[in-house]
């Protein structure tokens, strides 16, 4: 049966079908097909697999970030970024970089922070000369640290599948998601140096005094999620409910621009891309309820960790068959599915669970920039006006130093898990 299972899913993507219905048919043949179970279990594991505290942080998560984006507050962290770095020649492009930092740290989302800072940033490196294709490339990659730093909603994922304690796996995510973030604006620094790229950066930026006052209360919001979660006074579900009310009292009180249409339209965009992301972990869970049923799990893990002897011959295996199965399959389905086996084989092998979850997300979060269905390709090619096609030349040096970072992740364990350990362990 799961060979069968396996087989029409991937049928089904290489069809494009969309990942939520494949998920779907591929779980609904596995059952009805090769068990005798009644139908009425699908309904059961479906609700089951919702029925988890943690995942409430998702929906709230995503509003929050939509919340701070039409209160304006993601344009004012564009202009305190640019203020800290754009005096210097290719200031302009870093400042993205920088911004998708501070925004990951609210929105949790890749795609959201796309769209969200894209939208500010692209037209302007546009104005300020930068080729299309580069700006809009620089933006997937800088929005898939959405993924990485916490709060991150493929961290939450993971810990749940795994039963992975979600605080630390947010630790974890910090120093990695600071790595790549010094690594590509160091690479965008140097590049636009070489082509000459960003001479005229330094026009038009605020002091950086009077930036920082117009962004404080943006960086407030992370300030009082994290320090909330890691002070021990909210769970990570309470913090995104939090996080919530201060975006709504900051754009309606504060910044006064979220008007009844924008908060319509902030809770109708939340409500679809939480619909759509609970869908899929539903689908994805009932097709890891039926592998599970079969003992898959523990076949793939013990098959492993007899053909992989060593925690570094069994990462790099993983890299590579997390790096394939990210250019196809949506990141929450990959996490749902894979993340039991693989941190079962990671485990019997010595791998840290934190550790293993960092590697994972990263490698999924490279996912989303590498063609042919990396989901921040097509948002930044739909903010920046461009064909995906565009931007594959500059692509490939990011994606080759997301590769550099990824490898310095998974071979230095001190990178995911210095915080986990020196503050919660």
């Amino acid at each position: 049966m799961p060979a069968i299972v396996v087989a029409s899913l991937l049928g089904l993507f290489a069809l494009s079908v969309p990942v939520v219905i494949a998920l779907g048919l591929a779980a609904s043949l596995g059952l009805f097909g090769f068990t005798r179970l009644p139908g009425e279990v699908m309904a059961q594991q479906v609700f089951i697999s919702l029925d988890r505290f943690p995942l409430a942080a998702i929906p709230f998560f995503i509003l929050a970030g939509k919340l701070m984006e039409h209160g304006g507050l993601s344009e004012k962290l564009v202009e305190l970024a640019r203020a800290l770095l754009g005096g210097i020649q290719g200031g302009l492009a870093a400042t993205a970089v920088l911004t998708c930092l501070f925004f990951a740290a609210i929105s949790g989302s890749s795609v959201a922070t796309t769209f969200a800072v894209g939208a500010v940033l692209i037209p302007a490196l546009k104005r300020y000369g930068y080729p299309l294709g580069f700006s809009a490339a620089l933006m997937a990659t800088s929005a898939e640290l959405g993924v990485i730093v916490p709060p991150s909603i493929a961290m939450i994922l993971f810990g749940v599948a795994t039963e992975t304690s979600i605080p630390e796996l947010f630790l974890a995510g910090v120093l990695p998601g600071l790595t790549i973030g010094a690594t590509l604006i160091l690479l965008v620094l140097v590049w636009c140096r070489l082509r000459g790229w960003g001479k005229r950066d330094r026009e038009d930026r605020l002091p950086l005094g009077q930036a920082a006052r117009g962004a404080a209360w943006s960086i407030m919001m992370p300030v009082i999620i994290l320090g909330g979660i890691y002070g021990g006074v909210m769970t990570p579900t309470e913090a995104s409910v939090v996080a919530v009310a201060y975006a709504l009292f900051v754009g309606m009180a504060v910044e006064q621009k979220l008007t009844l249409q924008r908060l319509r339209h902030c809770f109708e965009g939340a409500v679809v891309s939480s619909t759509v992301i609970l869908l899929i972990i539903a689908m994805a869970s009932l097709l890891s309820y039926l592998l599970k049923r079969e003992g898959v799990p523990d076949a793939a893990a013990t098959w492993i960790s007899e053909n992989f002897t060593t925690p570094a011959s069994f990462l790099a295996a993983a890299n590579g068959f997390l790096f394939v199965t990210g250019m196809f399959l949506e990141t929450s389905a990959s996490v749902i599915v894979l993340g039991p086996i693989l941190t079962d084989a990671a485990s019997r092998l010595g791998v840290d669970n934190v550790h293993f979850g960092t590697i994972m997300v990263v490698n999924l979060a490279l996912g989303m920039i590498t063609p042919p269905f990396g989901v921040n390709l097509f948002a930044a090619a739909a903010v920046a006006g461009c064909s995906v096609g565009a931007m594959i030349r500059p692509l490939m040096v990011f994606i080759l130093a997301m590769a550099l970072c990824l490898m310095a992740i998974t071979y230095l364990p001190v990178l995911s898990l210095l915080l986990p350990t020196w503050l919660m362990r």
